[in-house]
């Protein structure tokens, strides 16, 4: 049998594997189709590392974000591999072809989803032998998270197409309704489940219940203000994290706003300044953290109620990877669970956008045109196309009827959790189909919670009298 220990020592310098990381990579080197559910900091690169360096071929990584597979590629070089490349459609036109062009040059080739669809790149890789494909943040394949990347339900036709090499499918939480999408979407054979507990014993969790928006206000800067960073705040829209964010600016707070209505290259900095700890902390919407490798981030905050169980586990699972105590504290207000139902629901197309959506097509528009006189969204749009491809319109409405249907219960099981008052820690384990056995000491704020040293230590800032001056205000506000 092959010591892949010694394989992980020699090639990666580290002595022991995480749990799960050993179990993935030996059915992945059986050529076996495998999903590998492991919680966030637990490793899930490396499972398609190790055993890409031992396989013929090359190893084909689909990614949702540009800036998870910039990471991924920019820490692999790091590492010594230097046939590792992105390719993503923000590339350059003529650098996207030389790369497509060059691609035999590589052994791992990350891509969005996007790239799937582009015929030139698609001849290009048929001509290469692909020992694996990796789809990269799984649950963005089910038909809840498409929202998400919708590109993501086309993986399964591209992957028939070009031969159908072995799949591994990467993500950190997976209810069975996931789990059967991915392997559906996927079409994926047999596969072997390798699933790790989602437990993180060093976050202790905490819901408050305040009844203003004032009062949220005031919890989050005197929170940040007497507790130690660094941390992410979550917030439901662009406006609220940029309120945020001015707020603690104005306390003397290292802190910006991360959303997708800034643009890309400042996105890029604001994340580097919290990686290199030049910020202390980030006021964002649910598009900052994927990917964001920094392990000492000690509190996640939620000045909003996350639309599902899966969310709110992906976006706490940032805190605390590297093992020391952390916080996860979510504040609730009331009408909460209607303002997180509305924007849920906005996202997604009426039954009257999506009918005038197909009249003006057949009266002669682009798609594009349409879905701009139709209101669509775009990745509204992108679903209905998807959809078009494969059902009749009756058929298409019926399917979005369930798909609202499912928003509203997955809420109503998160607003749940939030209101039950037992143990929280219990209550979202219990929704992954799984049994909390032990409780740590700071298990939650239903179980009873302690003050904390880490949690309360001094935090250095500037005293009332040094906080920001009118001009930095300005600045503040002008940008």
């Amino acid at each position: 049998m092959m010591d892949l220990k010694e394989i992980l020592q020699e090639r990666f310098g580290y002595e022991n594997f995480r749990p799960g990381q050993e179990e993935v990579i030996r059915h992945v080197l059986t050529k076996k189709d495998t999903i590998a559910i492991l919680p966030t900091g637990m490793g899930k690169s490396l499972c398609y590392q190790l055993p890409g360096t031992l396989m013929e071929g090359a190893v084909l990584i689909i990614s949702p974000l540009v800036s998870l597979m910039e990471d991924q590629t920019m820490r692999m070089r790091q590492s010594g591999e230097k046939r590792v490349i992105a390719l993503n459609s923000f590339l350059h036109y003529p650098e996207r072809q030389r790369i497509v062009a060059q691609l035999h040059h590589y052994k791992f080739i990350f891509i969005s989803p996007e790239m799937l669809s582009q015929e030139s790149f698609g001849r290009q890789l048929n001509r290469l032998q692909i020992s694996l494909v990796v789809v990269d943040e799984a649950h963005c394949i089910s038909q809840w998270g498409f929202d998400f990347r919708p590109d993501y339900l086309r993986i399964g036709d591209f992957l028939n197409e070009m031969g159908r090499p072995p799949i591994l499918a990467l993500t950190a939480t997976a209810d069975e309704k996931v789990l059967n999408d991915i392997q559906q979407y996927l079409r994926m054979e047999k596969p072997y489940v390798v699933r790790h507990s989602l437990d993180r014993p060093n976050i202790s969790y905490s819901i408050h219940e305040v009844y203003s928006i004032a009062e949220k206000t005031a919890w989050i800067k005197d929170r940040v203000m007497q507790t130690a960073g660094p941390g992410i705040i979550y917030a439901s829209s662009r406006k609220r994290a940029d309120e945020l964010a001015f707020e603690l600016q104005l306390e003397g707070v290292a802190v910006q706003s991360y959303h997708a209505g800034k643009d890309q290259d400042d996105r890029a900095i604001i994340q580097d300044q919290f990686l290199n700890g030049t910020l202390e902390w980030i006021c964002a919407t649910n598009a900052f953290g994927m990917g964001v490798h920094k392990d000492d981030i000690r509190q996640v905050i939620h000045d909003h109620l996350p639309p599902t169980v899966a969310a709110y586990m992906q976006e706490i699972g940032r805190a605390g990877r590297d093992g020391r105590p952390a916080a996860a504290t979510l504040l609730y207000m009331p009408t909460d669970e209607h303002t997180t139902s509305f924007i849920i629901q906005s996202d997604m197309p009426s039954e009257n956008e999506i009918r005038h959506y197909y009249k003006l097509m057949d009266e002669g528009h682009t798609s594009e045109k349409a879905a701009e006189l139709a209101s669509l969204t775009e990745t509204g749009k992108r679903v209905i196309d998807y959809y078009t491809e494969r059902y009749s319109l009756d058929e298409i409405l019926l399917r979005f009827e369930g798909l609202s249907n499912e928003k509203n219960v997955q809420l109503q099981q998160m607003t749940h959790i939030v209101k039950c008052g037992e143990c929280i820690r219990q209550a979202v384990l219990l929704y992954f189909g799984e049994i909390c056995r032990s409780k740590p000491d700071e298990c939650c704020s239903n179980c009873g919670l302690s003050p904390v040293g880490w949690l309360t230590e001094k935090v250095i800032r500037k005293s009332s009298k040094e906080r920001v001056s009118w001009d930095e205000r300005i600045t503040i506000l002008l940008g």
